[in-house]
């Protein structure tokens, strides 16, 4: 009878033994699921972007709405155009403006559209300057209006004005944030 006794006691221990088993077995597959599961959202994370990184993507999908406090750390990026001399409208006799220009731009990747529009830009800022007399010009506060009217008129060439809900004409602000004068000559 004792023989018969410890036949039943080993075969309880088996079933044990194999449950205790069978849980370290899932434990460890359990461990290896959920590793690889973390390791892999940490490595697609990387190319989503993070809370920070949602202004960069509105940025670059809507470059129009740009974050003043940042462009104010940025270099300036300046453009020189070729001189211009032109007639301008005659008050005393023949008189002539020459003029250089130079360019602020608000982004460097804003110069190849800026080149790519220089005919238009060239014709439109040449019928600008001869349309105006010399004694509109010499004050220094007609060289600043000028100034304005030219960075408008560049920057309604690259971005076209658009009509408001009111039907009146709203221009862009466009990539040009100021025009400088480096010669300025009235004969």
């Amino acid at each position: 009878m004792a023989k018969d006794a410890k036949p039943a006691e080993e075969g309880a221990e088996a079933p044990k033994k194999s449950k205790k088993l069978l849980i370290i077995i899932l434990a460890v597959v359990l461990l290896v699921v959920l590793g690889g599961g973390g390791a892999a959202y940490m490595l697609l994370k990387k190319g989503e972007p993070e809370e920070g990184d949602e202004e960069v993507a509105e940025e670059t999908a809507k470059p129009k709405k740009k974050d003043k406090k940042k462009d104010a750390h940025a270099a300036p990026v300046f453009v020189n155009l070729d001189p211009f001399t032109v007639n301008l409208v005659p008050e005393t006799g023949d008189q002539y403006l020459q003029v250089a220009l130079s360019l602020e731009l608000e982004d460097a990747l804003e110069e190849p559209t800026l080149k790519a529009q220089m005919p238009k830009i060239r014709n439109n800022l040449t019928l600008l300057l001869s349309s105006k007399k010399a004694s509109e010009l010499l004050p220094k506060e007609g060289k600043e209006q000028l100034a304005e009217a030219l960075r408008d008129e560049i920057n309604s060439v690259i971005e076209p004005p658009k009509k408001n809900k009111k039907g009146e004409v709203v221009a862009p602000e466009g990539p040009v944030k100021s025009v400088l004068f480096t010669s300025f000559i009235i004969q």
